[in-house]
């Protein structure tokens, strides 16, 4: 049976006995080349015999007696190629790497072409004055609350996905009418130093007056009015201005500016709601203030809502 121990696991003597079997390998192999000589006979003989030199005739002290054979199969084991072979779990790893990679690459450049379109609508709408427009629009917030995300389509009305099917019937019933011309008595500015809010604020809130700024919602009450002053905004597009109208509290305070006043408000509570739920529109008593914008967000499913009262 051949010996398959490495070569780093044989004695001195082992070794020195491979040596020397490789030596008079060779010394056969030259004589091979010349059988007529008498050596060569001899050690051919010998060779074919199985037999390995005395160590005493070598000179060396005698090792332990191994056969031919077995070192002989140890040198071709040792000096035997490698066998090369394909190593799959490595070749796997490697894949999933790769994918993982192109995975995060592509996250990163589907939010930064996110960010920059975030930011080149922010860029629009604060390059922009608000400036009075008598465009006719048609007050489609009966249906559903004003801020939305939708925009109009070729023919300047909202799409209809965006107001419930049972509701579609009151905004082809309602006539539009034309926006009103600034008055000294409109909403010209609001601040919320709570959340570092510092917008104007434009006559109308549909789709194009918000990119303007925040909308006052046409027909509702005038800055300190008696009644309901509901002014919008957006929260996630066209400079964000409500992004933080979550984090207004009870007893913050509003102050909304007009050409010859300034009206202070006090928050008085915050609801989040269904963008159907119009109702917080209606018109009341009391001089209120409501603040609506889109929630959560960049989701945008519901309607945050603040309610404030004047402070006299």
């Amino acid at each position: 049976m051949r010996d398959r121990r490495p070569v780093d696991e044989l004695s001195i003597e082992e070794l020195e006995a491979v040596l020397r079997l490789r030596k008079r390998e060779a010394r056969l192999e030259r004589l091979r080349q010349r059988p007529g000589e008498p050596e060569g006979r001899d050690l051919l003989v010998d060779q074919e015999a199985g037999s390995v030199e005395s160590p005493a005739a070598a000179g060396v002290a005698a090792p332990r007696s191994v056969p031919a054979q077995r070192y002989s199969a140890v040198i071709q084991d040792a000096t035997r190629a490698p066998r090369h072979t394909i190593r799959w779990g490595w070749v796997w790893n490697r894949f999933l790497l790769v994918v993982e990679i192109l995975a995060v690459l592509g996250l990163v450049a589907v939010t930064a072409q996110m960010l920059m379109t975030v930011q080149a609508l922010n860029e629009e709408s604060g390059t922009g004055q608000p400036t009075p427009t008598l465009t006719p629009t048609p007050l489609i917030s009966v249906a559903i609350l004003p801020g939305g995300h939708t925009p109009p389509d070729a023919q300047g009305t909202s799409q209809p996905a965006a107001i419930p099917v049972h509701l579609q019937h009151l905004v082809e019933e309602i006539t539009p009418l034309p926006l009103p011309t600034p008055g000294p008595e409109h909403a010209q500015r609001i601040v919320i130093s709570g959340i570092a809010v510092d917008a104007p604020v434009v006559e109308g809130d549909d789709w194009e007056s918000l990119k303007k700024g925040a909308g006052h919602h046409v027909g509702s009450a005038n800055p300190g009015e008696r009644g309901n002053c509901v002014i919008s905004a957006h929260n996630d597009i066209y400079g964000e201005i409500f992004r933080e109208l979550p984090s207004v509290k009870v007893g913050d305070e509003i102050l909304v500016y007009t050409l010859t006043q300034t009206y202070r408000y006090v928050v008085q509570q915050t609801r989040i709601i269904e963008p159907t739920e119009v109702s917080v529109m209606a018109a009341t008593n009391t001089p209120v203030l409501t603040l609506i914008s889109c929630y959560p967000y960049g989701v945008d499913t519901h309607r945050i809502v603040v309610i404030a009262a004047l402070e006299s």
